[in-house]
């Protein structure tokens, strides 16, 4: 595994994307499988908004559950490549049992947070804006109409808020647990310290990711199918950049 760089230019992030591009080739696409989990999972929380609107949070819980177990799946691809084992797409399946617990514990936490975030944001919605939805139109025409500039201005920064909270946790976090032998916190504040440590390199990443997954479900979901696994192998990257060996006799294992 590589070190972590003290001084990590801006300008890395591209090269991650560089690099998780090469790893998709490398490892025969298998990560497409991955990616097509990914772009189904869109397709379902769209159909499941537009005809049961009132279940769209419990099934986007549900692939919140599932994110990272999938994640682990393109991060090991990546893993096999670089220790020059057998790909196996079928292995990949169960990478995550390397650390099942603390992949599953993981899982919840980002439900969770997911959970509350939401909740956060429809008081927020019924406090500061007139509403008509569910439909996605008259929402996004509360939501930025002139008149709904505090609102704007406080959904903003609660979702800022928020989605800076669960980036600094989530950024290397599962990599580093199918990777090392450590507990859930040991990853996370590894994943926190990475992004404080190298915070303009992070930004940079997160926007990437923002624009290319963003673009992909909003534009045509199908992009998916490529666009999910390529941010899952560059991420393999970053954490090969962000994350130092973690000394377990420094850190006491997680209780059972």
């Amino acid at each position: 595994m590589e070190q972590a760089s003290p001084h990590l230019s801006s300008l890395i992030a591209i090269q991650w994307l560089k690099k998780g591009w090469q790893d998709m080739a490398e490892t025969g696409w298998r990560g497409c499988f991955y990616g097509a989990v990914f772009a189904l999972m869109g397709y379902f929380i769209s159909f499941i908004y537009g005809n049961l609107w009132q279940a769209t949070m419990g099934v986007t819980a549900g692939f919140f559950l599932m994110g990272p177990f999938v994640c682990c799946g393109i991060y090991e691809l990546s893993r096999q490549h670089e220790r020059g084992e057998d790909l196996s797409l079928f292995k990949s399946f169960f990478a995550f049992k390397r650390n099942w617990k603390a992949v599953a514990f993981f899982a919840v936490l980002l439900t969770f947070m997911m959970i509350v975030w939401a909740r956060v944001s429809i008081v927020t919605f019924a406090l500061f804006a007139e509403h008509s939805y569910p439909t996605v139109q008259a929402m996004f025409e509360q939501i930025f109409a002139l008149q709904n500039i505090e609102f704007l201005f406080v959904w903003t920064l609660v979702g800022f808020v928020f989605a800076s909270l669960v980036f600094s946790i989530a950024l290397v976090t599962v990599p580093t647990l199918i990777d090392q032998d450590t507990d859930l916190f040991t990853a996370a504040f590894a994943s926190a310290n990475a992004l404080w440590t190298h915070t303009l390199t992070c930004f940079v990443w997160a926007v990437l990711i923002v624009l290319i997954i963003g673009t992909s479900l909003l534009v045509f979901k199908p992009l998916l199918i490529i666009t999910a696994p390529w941010i899952g192998h560059a991420t393999w990257h970053a954490y090969q950049s962000l994350v130092t060996p973690i000394e377990h006799e420094q850190h006491a294992p997680c209780p059972s």
